[in-house]
């Protein structure tokens, strides 16, 4: 398989404490997206504690979708969004990893994948499932880039490959969703430029630029 290790500078730090984590949250009005209060998110993580930091705070997507999250994310003074060809995007579901049945959750071990990078989906899942780490799904995805911008490089983007799209005979869509950032080009439209995308990418097809994001473990 195609593989470049990681250079060093590419190492991400542990996303922010989960009390700045929930601030953001409620400052973006994702609590409310959920259906969660503003109380709610601030005691699960003070219920955390310490213990929990170093992870990442998400809402299931049951509770809040993609197309509902993608526009709160910001880089440049520029909203996230879907691209036009993904109106299906909430149709992405978690495939072959079980999310915790609750409103909210923690991801730890949160990673970029760039040592993936230029690998396809289908070579890379086999690859975290030896590494028992597990793909990250859309929603978490942007939760992550929510809480940490920097987590979207120019040529240093990422998969979430852990959300699939299963078509009324049961077979898998062949597309797979990603986050990356606009070139401002085609439909995006010149004024994207910059802007954190939504987007997606064949199953089988390898992108210098984008890796496989994944964690290690999630908890209720």
């Amino acid at each position: 398989m195609p593989a470049t290790a990681p250079d060093p500078s590419t190492v991400l730090p542990a996303p922010p404490p989960l009390s700045v984590q929930a601030e953001r949250l409620i400052q973006r009005g994702v609590h409310e997206i959920g259906g969660l209060s503003a109380e709610e998110i601030r005691t699960f993580a003070a219920e955390a504690g310490a213990e929990g930091d170093g992870a990442l705070l998400a809402v299931h997507p049951d509770r809040a979708p993609a197309s509902a999250l993608a526009p709160l994310l910001r880089r440049d003074g520029k909203p996230g969004f879907v691209v036009v060809d993904m109106p299906d995007v909430d149709e992405f579901a978690p495939s072959a990893l079980d999310l915790p049945d609750t409103p909210l959750y923690l991801v730890t071990g949160v990673d970029r994948g760039d040592h993936m990078a230029n690998w396809s989906p289908d070579e890379a899942l086999p690859a975290l499932t030896e590494e028992d780490r597990t793909p990250l799904v859309l929603t978490e995805g942007i939760h992550w880039v929510l809480q940490q911008p920097e987590a979207l490089e120019r040529n240093l983007c990422f998969m979430t490959i852990g959300s699939r799209l299963r078509k009324p005979n049961g077979t898998l869509d062949a597309r797979t969703p990603a986050l990356w950032i606009s070139n401002g080009t085609g439909r995006d439209g010149r004024e994207r430029r910059n802007a954190p995308k939504v987007g997606w990418c064949w199953w089988n097809n390898r992108h210098t630029w984008l890796g496989f994001a994944a964690a290690t473990g999630r908890g209720g």
